[in-house]
């Protein structure tokens, strides 16, 4: 998590909440929490753009909590998924008990009655998904009328989830703009979110704190080339030279199950996340995963910007992502709060293009690695010279990124960018010896 020089103490924060602060031990405000805390505490709307893992629940919630203790209304804080509504609220209810304010979580996949029963205590704040909050205004459990801090987080993400339509009805449901403080949070800026931002907002505080595309600096990143049929053996060795916890993205539910089943079936302990799961399915996979039950989570990108684990060693992109702007988040859920992480890519002799449209946009060449156990010359003779390994030959140690780094893990100690010229420019025609 990308650090400032500044503490809480210089954002203008309530007495109580800075003495919270300091009892869960949150000492240095990360740099969208610097820049994005004093104008939101000051009831100006704002576009914050900056990379996942990067504090933004922090950086909403402390000027929600202040401000609804000093004025009349109610905050609802709209995400995209089930599990980011659950770890905001958890976060809510870390830094809020200082100041006692209730919240509901209003989501899918939870029974229904449950929800009016907290909605009937009047909570001050309300953290939904965009559906299960229209099926609540439609049944007449709530109304948003008095709605005056209203916060889109991840943006990108819902717009992406189709919920455009939905989003549109709750912003015309809420108090008028002119009336109601707007925050809007994402890791990346589509036409769509400037659309919101000229329609629904007044002269919004623009926030970036990394250009969209933006990846953590202490995430290393790696690609293997390799057949869809030999990514198994591909990833069964690779899990042998790492030990820590490990996030694996696949790109459909059904890659997901086959490749959770296939781990259990090597002995590892390992659970899934994606759609066809129920809530307390999900609940159950990652309460473990971060309890340590299990070491390895599939999951799809349901959960690439769902998973706030800290500590997982490594990010395996088993399958590359549909959109190249998940790519960002997938690895983001690695090297977080200050740790380093690592994230490996398998794609296949044909995703040049898509290897080339993700280092477009993370404007970073990603080195190409080979195992010494899983060849990779009998995988690229279909696209070469496109796909080149990297100097060095080895895996784990035997493997040298382009700047010469020694780090002990593949692509490690930094890498320079290859020479402009497209994907695959710079690569050397034949593996140089290490």
């Amino acid at each position: 998590m990308t650090q400032s020089t500044a503490t809480f103490y210089e954002l203008g924060i309530a007495p109580k909440i800075l003495e919270r602060l300091d009892k869960i031990k949150y000492t240095t405000p990360t740099l969208i929490q610097q820049k994005a805390i004093p104008p939101a505490l000051a009831g100006e709307d704002i576009v914050g753009i900056a990379q996942t893992g990067t504090g933004k629940t922090i950086a909403f919630g402390i000027p929600i909590l202040q401000r609804l203790a000093q004025v009349q209304g109610r905050a609802l804080v709209l995400l995209p998924t089930r599990e980011l509504a659950i770890q905001v609220n958890e976060e809510f209810f870390k830094v809020g008990q200082a100041m006692n304010m209730k919240t509901a979580v209003l989501i899918g996949g939870e029974p229904i009655r449950r929800q009016i029963i907290e909605l009937q205590k009047n909570p001050r704040i309300i953290i939904a998904t965009p559906g299960r909050l229209i099926d609540h205004m439609q049944q007449h459990h709530i109304h948003i009328g008095d709605v005056t801090i209203l916060v889109l987080d991840e943006a990108d993400r819902m717009l992406d989830m189709g919920f455009a339509p939905q989003i549109k009805t709750i912003m015309s449901c809420v108090a008028p703009v002119e009336y109601r403080q707007t925050m809007l949070f994402s890791a990346t800026m589509p036409k769509e979110i400037i659309s919101i931002a000229t329609s629904h907002m007044k002269m919004p505080t623009h926030i970036e704190v990394a250009p969209p595309g933006t990846t953590s600096e202490r995430v290393t990143q790696e690609l293997f080339v390799v057949k869809k049929e030999m990514k198994n053996t591909l990833l069964q060795k690779v899990l042998e030279q790492y030990k820590g916890s490990v996030l694996i993205f696949s790109r459909t539910k059904f890659g997901a199950r086959k490749i959770s089943r296939a781990l259990r079936q090597l002995g590892h302990r390992s659970a899934e996340i994606h759609s066809d799961r129920s809530l307390n399915e999900r609940k159950e996979a990652l309460e473990g995963f971060k309890r340590g039950k299990y070491r390895i989570l599939v999951a799809t990108d349901i959960a690439s910007r769902g998973i706030d684990v800290t500590g997982i060693e490594l990010v395996i992109n088993y399958d590359l992502p549909d959109d190249a702007d998940n790519y960002v988040h997938r690895i983001g859920r690695t090297g977080r709060a200050g740790h380093q992480g690592h994230a490996i890519s398998f794609a296949t002799p044909d995703q040049k293009d898509e290897v080339r449209t993700i280092e477009a946009l993370v404007k970073v060449a990603i080195p190409i690695s080979q195992h010494p156990q899983v060849p990779v010359e009998e995988f690229i003779k279909s696209s070469k010279p496109a796909f080149q390994p990297r100097r060095g030959g080895g895996f784990r140690g035997g493997y040298r990124s382009s700047s010469g780094g020694g780090s002990g893990r593949p692509g490690g100690g930094g890498f320079k960018p290859r020479r402009p010229g497209g994907f695959g420019a710079g690569h050397r025609s034949k593996p140089k010896a290490a």
